[in-house]
């Protein structure tokens, strides 16, 4: 069995809504045995929104999102019907972990717009130094994940702007992954991943602008709503119908190499995502795309250049951690360019520096 390369489109059930989340009790009702993983500013944000109390044992991750610190709060937690995960991309990962120790249901409260972790049954894995490890993939997807647009808008603009750009990769990720396909090699679900993710792609060159003044301006407005749907949920479904060939591409692998540079720890996923995207861009050639990026990327506060993730040093050596993780036999830039070096992944990133 290998649950890779099966169609795996996302939550068992999702609920989207202004206030949705007063309805918390009656979503719990099923379950007698709860325990609550979140993090400390995740806790505080849905507190401050949600103003009861969750009278169930809660725990809080260290961060990492890996599997070391997972397997110790399952540990803690010793046996759970349903967990309750409150809080962003780690936090919900860390979670995920956590419940397939336990054999467990997850339910998911996102409090905020940058991913796609609470929808999908797929894990970004870290070890405990924050560094990339690997994908993991979960037996189960979320029982149900409930996201409030009214909750949601306290997110912070940057991770609102990180989500779109890690969710705008989707289509250049399966495109770049499936333009060389013959058409009789794309299965029908090939198909509807590839057409998930154009759709995807549209409506964030559409809606994101608007929807981020309207974050600004906290109102919950349709462009808004359909922005969060489209990072939370819409994301999981290209690879969910496609699998590898819409999970990753040339752009997660830069983000993965990225990792290993310290001074991208405090960067956002999305924000190495989405230069990574350019990468690989750079790398097949599609530089008409590139400057037709460009302005969208200026506009919503995406990097451009590797200084705007505070890496100033763009010698070969410095970025030598970089492009031979993201070249690697494990890494997913090889879905792309089966032959990919670290050497064409340098001047790829060169290409970006001097544009």
């Amino acid at each position: 069995m290998d649950i890779t390369t099966e169609v795996r489109p996302g939550a068992n059930r999702y609920a989207s809504g202004a206030n949705i989340l007063q309805n918390l009790p009656s979503y719990l009702a099923d379950f007698k045995k709860i325990s609550v993983i979140t993090g400390e500013k995740s806790s505080e944000a849905f507190k401050k929104y949600y103003r009861k109390e969750l009278h169930y044992p809660t725990y809080r991750y260290d961060g990492s999102s890996s599997h070391e610190n997972a397997v110790e709060l399952a540990t803690q937690i010793g046996h759970a019907e349903l967990i309750l995960a409150i809080g962003g991309g780690r936090v919900i990962d860390t979670a995920k972990m956590v419940a397939e120790e336990l054999n467990a249901e997850l339910m998911v409260i996102p409090t905020l717009i940058s991913n796609c972790a609470p929808f999908t049954p797929i894990v970004a894995v870290y070890h405990p130094n924050r560094t990339f490890k690997a994908m993991g993939f979960m037996k189960r997807a979320p029982f149900l994940t409930l996201v409030d647009s009214n909750f949601l808008l306290a997110t912070p603009k940057d991770y609102f702007v990180a989500g779109i750009g890690d969710t705008l990769a989707k289509w250049y990720e399966i495109e770049g992954i499936t333009r060389n396909l013959a058409e009789d090699e794309k299965s029908a679900y090939v198909r509807l991943g590839i057409a998930s993710a154009k759709a995807i792609q549209q409506l964030l060159l559409e809606d994101a602008i608007p929807a981020i003044k309207d974050l600004e301006n906290h109102q919950a407005t349709s462009a808004f709503s359909r922005v969060t749907d489209t990072i939370i949920g819409l994301a999981g479904e290209t690879g969910g119908f496609a699998a590898s060939y819409g999970r990753s591409g040339g752009a997660h692998a830069v983000h993965d190499g990225l990792s290993y540079l310290e001074a991208t720890h405090n960067q956002l996923h999305g924000m190495k995502v989405a230069y990574g995207i350019l990468v690989q861009l750079a790398h097949t050639k599609d530089l008409e795309e590139i400057e037709k990026l460009r302005p969208f990327y200026k506009k919503i506060g995406l990097p451009l250049k590797l200084k705007d993730l505070e890496v100033f040093d763009t010698s070969k050596s410095a970025l030598t951690p970089v492009i031979e993780h993201a070249a690697s036999s494990n890494e997913t830039f090889n879905m792309v360019d089966p032959h990919i070096t670290a050497d064409q992944i340098y001047r790829a990133i060169q290409t970006i520096e001097f544009l």
